[in-house]
């Protein structure tokens, strides 16, 4: 869920891959990864900095006392947290929204280790890597599906037993890890051997692991002794094939299953596909009745705010604004463009919508000119005007979402008829 992570390394790609086919014939596999790691690492800057930064400008002076917001529904769930430098918000935003469904089926909710979940999908990406002969997204980004997906095949252990904290810092900060494994899965894929051995995979694991820390067989929580199966089963008790992802696009039949064409799409996972009001009408329907939605969209927006905590659709674009427009920007509520099927696809086809970050939609308040937003939990800290929350209008998530992930049971009938669920 990152592309900022391709515009970062778009530039150097063809060059790092030159270097390797002038070293790969004179140096050692461990002095190449040696020296992967010093040219890759000191070009990437990792992506969910580069957004982070890219947003701080996005911002007005009098937002916050500007609106007044009150609250229509706000369903439960568990404490902000802080990704770090780390493209993990895929895992942040997936996990927040499981502990939110351990809270509606009435279980004390407990905080999933989100580094477990990441560690596990990149396990997974880099074999998908190695099969695929390189030609599928490297990077610590993923989808919503990814999170179900792991929790499926590895289960899940919570926070305290697995913090990915293993090298003396406080916060996830991956740009070495990442370096060290793609220069070790590049030159995997080069083969320089002429044959491909499987001591690949558990160099790459090693690798990850001496970074993360090694995945517990089995651990004690709250005096009784689990495995991350067992432990998925009796104290998160979620069934991952509960839930579906889903998103509009006007290019493939609705109501049917299509790849969903995102770059982080790396286990070619299929979504539904829906009509643009559909994706309001299910979020709707899930609030109301107790379900909350994970979210993957755009947030490279410049309406899209961190600071204010406001992301809304302007009636003209940015660069067509007076100066006085653009800084009074999120300085309380603002007229929108209507968003159309047309006007959605191409902004996807474009290039303009891209899939950047993954959050966590868990209520609806309205402003003083009683339109609705929705409440949606970010995992960037308690940072920002609204303490990690923002306020998002209906017309951005038509015009932004690419994805979004829900218990079967929050779609309204007649939408999971025509899905056939």
């Amino acid at each position: 869920m990152k592309d900022y992570f391709y515009k970062a390394i778009a530039l150097r790609t063809e060059k790092v891959l030159l270097f390797i086919d002038l070293l790969i014939n004179k140096f050692s596999f461990k002095s190449l990864l040696l020296l992967l790691t010093v040219v890759i690492g000191s070009q990437v800057a990792l992506a969910q900095d580069i957004l982070v930064n890219s947003l701080k400008v996005n911002a007005s002076d009098k937002s916050k006392e500007s609106f007044k917001f009150t609250d229509v529904i706000n369903l439960a769930n568990t404490s902000v947290k802080n990704q770090g430098s780390s493209g993990t918000c895929w895992s942040y935003s997936g996990n927040s929204f499981l502990e939110s469904e351990m809270i509606r089926i009435g279980k004390q909710p407990v905080e999933i280790s989100q580094i477990f979940t990441a560690r596990n999908a990149y396990i997974e990406k880099g074999k998908n890597y190695v099969r695929m002969h390189g030609a599928v997204t490297l990077g610590d980004g993923g989808s919503l599906h990814d999170v179900t997906n792991m929790l499926k095949k590895y289960g899940a252990v919570p926070q305290e037993v697995y913090t990915g904290l293993n090298y003396g810092t406080t916060k996830n900060k991956f740009g070495e890890m990442a370096a060290l494994t793609e220069g070790l899965l590049v030159a995997a894929v080069k083969n320089p051997n002429g044959e491909l051995t499987p001591n690949w995979i558990k160099a790459y694991e090693a690798v990850i692991d001496s970074y993360l820390g090694q995945v517990p067989q089995n651990f004690n929580y709250k005096g009784k002794n689990y495995t991350p199966q067992s432990f998925a089963k009796e104290v998160v008790g979620l069934n991952p094939d509960e839930y579906v992802e889903f998103s509009s696009y006007s290019n493939v039949p609705y109501y049917t299953k299509t790849m969903l064409m995102v770059p982080d799409n790396w286990s070619f996972d299929m979504i539904y596909n829906v009509r643009l009001n559909d994706m309001t009408d299910i979020i709707d329907n899930a609030l109301k009745n107790g379900y909350t939605v994970a979210w993957a969209t755009d947030v490279s927006e410049k309406s899209f705010s961190w600071k204010n905590g406001i992301a809304y659709v302007p009636t003209k674009k940015v660069d067509e604004m007076t100066p006085e427009e653009k800084e009074n920007m999120f300085n309380g509520p603002k007229p929108e463009m209507e968003i159309t099927e047309e006007l959605r696809q191409k902004a996807f086809d474009n290039y303009q919508t891209t899939d950047d970050h993954g959050m966590h939609i868990v209520g609806v308040s309205k402003d003083q000119d009683g339109k609705e937003y929705y409440i949606v939990k970010n995992s960037w800290g308690a940072t920002n005007d609204y303490k990690g929350y923002l306020y998002v209008t209906k017309n951005f998530i038509k015009y932004k979402s690419t994805a979004l992930m829900v218990n079967k049971g929050a779609i309204p009938a007649a939408i999971a008829k025509k899905m056939g669920i």
